[in-house]
């Protein structure tokens, strides 16, 4: 088990000829509100969980102080992702906001000294967890330039491990920006707009003899890289008397290769995303998303047709607080199982 790890974990350090997919668990999402709307926020996210999704929307917080909180299981409860925010208005025209993301697997069991000497012994058998981790630091201003733009950016600290056999340490940059005009609201995120950089150490003493015994080649200390990706978004948002409605959609391109995704040129390729979230009286919250467009080949390659991951949620707020809830996945429905994701959200203080 340890050896398959640790196989996995190097297979993506060849990044600087082949980085697709680098740091994906940063592209899971946070918040079960976005999440439902099948990621499409960039335009309109307006709170604490702005710092994941697009950083100038922090300023749009309504309250002074604000916090989330969310777990979420995949693979049947194989990996924990847990994320936790809290968001800060410096003054009536500035925020800061401080974001954790942790995705693991825990308690793997690391077998390589349960036989010694052709005696079985449980007692030796130890564990250890797979994790990456991201801590954001987001800024973000109001009526920059323009009434109605705001921007923002994070700086993000990255911290991977697979146990004590092999470590990574990355820093990367986003930047966002939000305009607002009438019932339409725009958005663009640069994510890793310089790129991130994950450098990889290992501890050899630890994997030698596994990797010798296998047949692997033990992996040098290399650096890993994250090429940028650009998400833009537009969005109507309508009020009728107490009802409200949220039309939100996404396009997100990528520069680290060809994906699977509804349109790919080169090494550019485009995923398109789509939300609707209604609303009674801002306090009960019903939404939907499409995201996750791909084509699917037929067994014979003959035939192509299209899957994609659909994704619900409600919500429910009073007066500062709000718990939220989204049904979704981390592929389309026929290659994962569904999950249950809860999030929480309060506020302290008016905004000044």
């Amino acid at each position: 088990m340890v050896g398959l790890v640790l196989v996995l974990s190097s297979q993506g350090l060849v990044a600087q000829t082949a980085p697709k997919y680098s740091n994906e668990f940063l592209a899971i999402g946070v918040g079960a509100r976005a999440i439902g709307m099948g990621g499409a926020a960039t335009a309109t996210t307006q709170d604490v969980t702005s710092g994941y999704w697009n950083p100038a929307g922090l300023v749009q917080s309504p309250t002074r102080f604000e916090a989330s909180l969310m777990h979420a299981q995949y693979f049947a409860g194989l990996a924990n992702y847990d994320y936790g925010a809290v968001n800060t208005k410096l003054d009536s025209n500035s925020s800061l906001a401080f974001s954790f993301i942790r995705l693991a697997v825990d308690n793997i069991p690391d077998t390589r000294f349960l036989i010694v000497a052709d005696v079985i012994d449980y007692s030796r058998v130890r564990s250890f967890s797979s994790a990456d981790n991201a801590f954001l630091i987001s800024y973000a201003k109001r009526n920059v330039g323009l009434k109605g733009l705001n921007v923002g950016g994070s700086a993000k600290i990255i911290y991977r491990n697979a146990g004590a056999f092999a470590t990574a340490w990355g820093f990367g940059i986003d930047l966002g920006a939000q305009y607002r005009r009438g019932n339409w609201l725009f958005g663009a995120h640069l994510r890793d707009v310089t790129s991130t950089f994950n450098a990889w150490t290992y501890n050899t003493a630890e994997i030698a003899d596994v990797f010798t015994r296998t047949g692997n080649t033990i992996p040098e200390a290399s650096v890993e890289l994250t090429l940028p990706r650009l998400l833009v978004g537009a969005a109507y948002q309508y009020d009728w008397r107490k009802w409200g409605g949220l039309v939100s959609l996404d396009l997100e391109t990528t520069t680290d290769g060809q994906r699977n995704t509804v349109a790919s040129l080169g090494g550019i390729s485009m995923d398109p995303r789509a939300g609707l979230e209604l609303n009674y009286d801002k306090i009960v919250y019903a939404r939907a998303g499409l995201n996750q467009i791909q084509q699917v080949k037929s067994l014979d390659g003959a035939t192509k047709t299209y899957a994609m991951q659909t994704n619900f949620g409600v919500g429910f707020r009073l007066y500062k607080f709000s718990v939220d809830y989204a049904l979704s996945n981390l592929g389309t429905s026929s290659e994962s199982i569904y999950s249950h994701i809860f999030s929480l959200k309060f506020g302290f203080d008016k905004a000044r």
